[in-house]
């Protein structure tokens, strides 16, 4: 099963070509990691496999249907690179209000409780630091039960232990069956959590394997000195 797909997707923005002829497929189980530097269209990507940007040429594939569509997103947790929640409203409200989205949705408890907001739930939007923000962000990518996620950045601005408990929720995710697309600059995480890796630069994808085939393909000791290798000699 192909959870989401884009086919041959190019996209300009203006005199930058953000993503040029980009072939990437999201399947069933999987946990698929989007590397690349910055301004490689890794954002730009998840835009328009979401529905979010509508492609200059080629198609977006979200469960075989046009993520534009409403009805194609309504199986699909996302955290968004940034995120704005209403300042007055609390924690345990927010999760309250996703959750209502949908049909079958998690515990409102057991949803705190995973992402170690427990102690937050009665605080206010407003009041929340950082990486506070960000692991409800994340939180509410799981609140729907869904049958993939889209994670941009998900870790980026939390502490270490913070950062290994969203890797074991993704990770515990994925055991089940379910898919999980994220984008990272954190090689470590990639490594960690990834089953395949696809590597962007200048808007096309230069590789694509597991981490370990990445490794042996350019005989790197390591995913990261495998993408600095692939990702400076670009396409």
């Amino acid at each position: 099963m192909i959870a989401a797909a884009l086919r041959t997707v190019s996209k300009r923005f203006g005199e930058t070509l953000a993503l040029d002829g980009v072939d990437l497929e999201l399947r069933g189980g999987e946990v698929l990691a989007v590397l690349g530097p910055n301004g490689a269209g890794k954002t730009t990507a998840l835009s328009i496999l979401l529905g979010l940007r509508q492609p200059d040429s080629g198609r977006a594939e979200l469960f075989g249907e046009d993520p534009r569509q409403p009805a194609a997103r309504t199986a699909i947790g996302v955290t968004p690179q940034e995120s704005g929640f209403p300042l007055t409203l609390r924690v345990a409200e927010i999760v309250d209000l996703v959750r209502a989205h949908f049909p079958t949705p998690e515990p409102s408890a057991e949803l705190l409780e995973r992402f170690r907001l427990s102690d937050l739930a009665r605080r206010q939007a407003g009041g929340l630091s950082g990486g506070e923000r960000r692991r409800l962000s994340v939180a509410l990518a799981f609140a729907g039960r869904p049958g993939a996620i889209f994670l941009d950045e998900p870790t980026a601005g939390l502490d270490v232990e913070a950062r290994r408990a969203v890797w074991r929720e993704i990770h515990a995710f994925g055991t089940a069956g379910r898919s999980v697309l994220l984008t990272t600059h954190h090689l470590e995480e990639a490594e960690a959590l990834a089953t395949r890796v696809v590597m962007l630069a200048r808007g096309r994808v230069v590789a694509q394997g597991s981490p370990a085939e990445l490794s042996q393909r350019t005989r790197s000791p390591t995913l990261e000195c495998a993408f600095l290798a692939l990702t400076e000699a670009g396409p």
